[in-house]
């Protein structure tokens, strides 16, 4: 028997949740050692950024930074610390400028309990005066994050990855940040290819214009993430922006790769390949992209898909043509959930054209696949198998955040703030694209529905 949850004091009450993994509870241990852990389970709908990720589970502790500048120490106790066993963390309002926090109470006992040879039933027991149904919420998203690491972890490992050394660029944005973590709690190293002086061991110094011969020395793998938002209003700067982040320093990458004893090179890429009123068909990776002049973007996209196949040699080349990615911290949904929240969501123009959408966790799982399967290479469209039009998002959404959504969104009034082409490229933008390479080598998704994504990411269910 496990040792029991905390009783409550002075308002705070206890909620349990455990679950099981077929593993061992030193594996789990480690998992949670590893950096990254806490990035990993932190629920993206949550206001909380990580700034500082503890040393130690045993007395570390991990800084949390709210909105406006608020700052909350999440230390763990020696005490309640047993090696593959359990560890303790109490949160520690730090507050603003040195002033008091709100008397927030929390105290999280996390418990591994062996449950045969290859299983663990990890169990969370929090004390806390915060609202329950948040925290249940929260632990919820803790153990499907969970479970869903550790399976896919394991499909990797059936199919013969080990540990590597994987270097990345764009490990500062949404998907870099969650990578990153999903990589390292997974056992590999990861080496940050950084524009800044290095700052830790884990980050190398890249100048994407001329990148060091020695940059990739050791490195397995790369996974080149880095480019500018393609968020925004037309200008030519902006082209300009978009251009030069992506073409020649993709090129350069990829040269220097194919000189270095890098086995497999994962490039970053998009669905705009295939235009963005690419019509009512389905298209797949064996689609050509529009006949004629393309729009900007594709023809951006085609030309960085090219750049990223320089250097000839034996090295894997993979090229995520990424759809529309779903998460609360950043993109499309962090614009539209206030929006949807305070009751003003709508449909947008007439709410018929498609969306190619993509979980980010389900992201994080292309690209990990694209480290371990050997059959994968060339472009890859990563994508959720069930794309849905605008007003079938409008109404999954409105589900949700628990509020209606009837006021229609003019088809112009995109044009306001992205300009006529940016209109046409983003917000009005067609794709219904399937992702045949992953369907036919039978990747599993961890969320194929729209609705199950939102609800998983937003904490709705």
């Amino acid at each position: 028997m496990g040792k029991s949850c905390p009783r409550s004091y002075d308002g705070a009450m206890n909620i349990e949740r455990s679950s099981q993994l077929p593993v061992s509870a030193p594996v789990v241990f480690d998992w949670f050692s590893r950096p990254g852990a806490i990035q990993r389970l932190l629920p993206p709908w949550l206001p909380l950024k990580v700034i500082e990720e503890a040393g130690s589970l045993k007395d570390g502790a991990a800084v949390l930074g709210l909105p406006g500048g608020l700052l909350w120490n999440a230390k763990h106790q020696p005490e309640g610390f047993a090696q593959n066993r359990s560890f303790v963390d109490q949160l520690e309002p730090v507050g603003l400028r040195g002033l008091p926090a709100r008397a927030v109470r929390w105290r999280h006992e996390h418990y591994f309990e062996p449950a045969g040879p290859q299983s663990t039933t990890v169990r969370d027991c929090i004390e806390s005066n915060m609202p329950g149904r948040q925290i249940e919420s929260m632990l919820a998203y803790r153990h499907r994050q969970l479970a869903d690491d550790f399976a896919a972890h394991h499909r990797a490992a059936q199919s013969g990855l080990e540990p590597q050394v994987i270097a990345v660029t764009g490990s500062s944005g949404l998907v870099g940040q969650a990578l990153c973590a999903f990589l390292s709690t997974g056992g590999h190293r990861v080496i940050k290819l950084v524009r800044h002086a290095p700052n830790t061991a884990g980050e190398r110094r890249w100048d994407p214009a001329d990148p060091d011969e020695s940059l990739l020395e050791g490195c397995d793998a790369v996974i080149h993430l880095a480019g500018a938002s393609i968020f925004g209003r037309f200008s030519q700067a902006h082209r300009q922006a978009i251009a030069s982040s992506r073409i020649e320093p993709t090129r350069s990458l990829a040269l220097l790769a194919a000189r270095s004893d890098v086995r497999t090179f994962i490039s970053a890429s998009a669905i705009g390949f295939y235009g963005a009123s690419a019509g009512p068909d389905p298209l797949d990776e064996f689609d050509s992209p529009p006949a004629g002049t393309p729009d900007f973007l594709s023809g951006v996209v085609q030309r960085w898909e090219q750049a990223a196949e320089e250097g000839g040699g034996s090295m894997r080349r993979v090229q995520i043509r990424t759809g529309v990615v779903l998460s609360p911290k950043g993109g499309m949904l962090a614009v539209l959930r206030p929006i949807f929240s305070a009751g003003l969501g709508g449909p947008l123009g007439g709410g018929q054209q498609m969306l190619s959408w993509i979980g980010l966790d389900d992201l994080l799982d292309i690209y990990h696949r694209a480290l371990w399967d050997s059959q994968l290479a060339g472009p890859v469209n990563a994508v959720a198998p069930q794309p849905v039009s605008n007003a079938e998002f409008t109404r999954s959404l409105a589900r949700a955040v628990h509020r209606p959504a009837v006021i229609p969104v003019p088809g112009a009034a995109p044009k306001l703030v992205l300009g006529a082409e940016g209109s046409q490229l983003l917000a009005m933008a067609d794709q219904r694209i399937v992702p045949r390479k992953l369907l036919d080598s039978g990747h599993q998704f961890r969320n194929e529905r729209i609705e199950l994504e939102l609800a998983h990411s937003l904490g709705a269910s």
